[in-house]
């Protein structure tokens, strides 16, 4: 499965999930796509290259197909009848490969694959999370005509009340001659008509409709309203019957976010986010997750309450984001680079390997209504001059991609950190009661006064923060927790690694947080334990695990997972669901 829903009526889509051949030297394994080799027995801790292949059919003429790879750990190079066609880097960025005049029949396709680390990756890196190896995610094949669309973007507008949307539509042409077309989109009732698009060869055009809707229902947590938003291109001239040649077929929901003062605000009302950091994992699966055990991680977070979840640290598959707003879960959608010190941040591949990252991560999810917040460089050198323009390049590429919601960057630099002017919403990880002690709510107000005092411009002259402040931001705490092994117990909870003390050490957090009014949201670090690469955690990670998990890997819940529930409850009950 590629999404929960048919992009396509017209265009033919094929899924090539299933068995494939994966070779190591002379070893061959019949293995699953989607899927990770540490799912193969004698494979738990490889690290290094593999080759996928199998063979595919072309039954009807086409100008030329599409190979769409949802997620390849971490790096692929795609190989068709032999031929070299496609190289591509990160595990969590969707591409895709269009090649034209594939003949009618057998083909066969071969997908070399490296998960190891080097001095070319520079953000698959030994972390708290593990970098698994393989085809992870959905594959499919596509019959494209010579001019097809390209891509689909939806921007809802909420104006006096009333909605509207902007819908941009990109037809590529990949013939060497100019093509004339006609495009149809339609939403919500409403329907716009071009005729006669002339596209260059080898070129693309844009087409943009505003249109206002009268009778619409807003997407929002408690009543999650999806519209099927559809482009549909014909050979000229429509008017004289036109061939339906291509379509596409895309989900939105009319909602707005913004920030005001503290608050976040969608569609103009406050909302109070009660949230659950979540990685793309489960059990023996490894990051290819199976959907029934999405469907279940959806129902968990509804059960706990919550109405917020956060993408640490990568882009999840578009499954996961369809299936949020199906629910009603709020997303907070982050790029791949976490923990990362100025020497990292230094390799020369860092810029353009988090652009691409920031690039696809934008254009490709967009159209999502559940994602209210794009997030970067979690935990990173935000206390360095040098990383501080890092910072303001990718807080300017993703302004300059998508204005429509606010970005924020998770920081643990406390009290040092020169780059809170930078974001919409000031996002801080603490872990009071874990590695510091004291008093809870002590410890959040001495971080909001320093916050408040220290969101101004950066003077790099005097290497001090300098001007006015500015006026007062969203804070969230973006993660807060402890690690609890499961099955192990204290019964008077004072043993670290215990249930109990797990358990505590949350409760104390979250009576703190959750009645701060200085707060507009808060993160439970984390969902559900996950495994860490053993290079650089092993002294600190029981079971190679981070066990911070309200549930265990293979989602046994935890004591904690009650504490959060009852908490995460309350606190709707008495604020009306803020």
């Amino acid at each position: 499965m590629i999404r929960t829903f048919d992009q396509h009526h017209i265009r033919t889509t094929e899924e090539l999930n299933g068995l494939w051949n994966m070779s190591i030297g002379e070893r061959e394994w019949l293995t699953s796509v989607p899927g990770c080799w540490e799912q193969i027995l004698e494979l738990t801790t490889y690290q290094g290259s593999a080759s996928y292949h199998r063979s595919f059919h072309i039954r009807n003429d086409a100008a030329a197909v599409r190979l769409v790879f949802k997620g390849v750990s971490h790096t692929a190079d795609v190989y068709v009848d032999g031929e070299h066609v496609g190289h591509h880097y990160d595990a969590y960025i969707p591409f895709d490969i269009v090649l034209p005049h594939l003949d009618r029949g057998e083909h066969e396709l071969r997908v070399d694959v490296d998960n190891s680390f080097g001095p070319d990756s520079a953000l698959h890196i030994p972390n708290d999370y593990y970098s698994y190896g393989g085809i992870t995610r959905g594959v499919s094949i596509e019959a494209l005509p010579e001019a097809y669309i390209k891509n689909m973007r939806c921007t809802p507008h909420l104006n006096d009340g009333g909605w509207s949307a902007t819908t941009e539509v990109t037809i590529a042409n990949i013939s060497q001659e100019n093509t004339t077309v006609d495009l149809q989109i339609s939403m919500a009732g409403k329907e716009a008509t071009y005729r006669s698009l002339e596209i260059p060869g080898q070129s693309e055009k844009t087409i943009t409709w505003d249109e206002n809707y009268d009778e619409i229902t807003s997407w929002s947590c408690n009543n999650p309203q999806l519209y099927q938003v559809c482009a549909q291109l014909f050979t000229d001239d429509l008017a004289d019957d036109g061939q339906l040649i291509d379509d596409l077929i895309d989900r939105i929901g009319f909602r707005t976010v913004a920030t005001q003062g503290r608050q976040l605000l969608l569609n103009n009302e406050p909302i109070f986010l009660l949230g659950l950091n979540g990685h793309e994992e489960y059990g023996s699966f490894g990051s290819a997750v199976p959907f029934e055990s999405i469907v279940q991680d959806i129902q968990y977070f509804k059960d706990l309450g919550a109405n917020a979840v956060r993408t640490s640290h990568y882009h999840n598959d578009e499954l996961f984001l369809d299936l949020c707003e199906e629910a009603g879960i709020l997303v907070w959608e982050e790029n791949h680079a976490r923990g990362l010190n100025l020497e990292r941040m230094s390799n020369p591949n860092f810029d353009r390997q988090c652009a691409e990252c920031n690039e696809a991560m934008v254009t490709n999810h967009s159209n999502h209504p559940s994602i209210v917040i794009w997030g970067l460089l979690n935990e990173c050198a935000s206390d360095t001059e040098g990383g501080r323009k890092k910072y303001e390049a990718q807080f300017s590429q993703i302004r300059s991609l998508d204005t429509s919601r606010p970005v924020t960057s998770a920081t643990c630099q406390h009290f040092a950190d020169i780059c809170l002017d930078l974001g919409d919403i000031v996002s801080v990880n603490l872990y009071n009661g874990w590695y510091e002690s004291g008093s809870t709510e002590d410890r959040l107000n001495r971080e909001i006064e320093w916050i408040d005092s220290n969101d101004k411009p950066f003077d790099s002259a005097t290497n001090k923060t300098a001007g006015s402040a500015t006026d007062l931001k969203p804070i969230i705490v973006s993660e807060f927790g402890a690690s609890g092994l499961y099955g192990f117990h204290d019964q008077f909870g004072a043993q670290k690694w215990s249930e109990e003390r797990q358990s505590q050490i949350l409760e104390d957090n979250l009576h703190a947080y959750l009645n701060n009014k200085n707060l507009t949201g808060l993160f439970v670090w984390q969902f559900a334990d996950n495994r860490v690469s053993e290079e650089e955690w092993f002294l600190t990670r029981p079971r190679l695990h981070n066990n911070k998990g309200i549930v265990d890997e293979f989602r046994r819940p935890k004591l904690a997972y009650g504490t959060v529930k009852r908490m995460f409850h309350e606190y709707s009950a008495s604020h009306c669901g803020l």
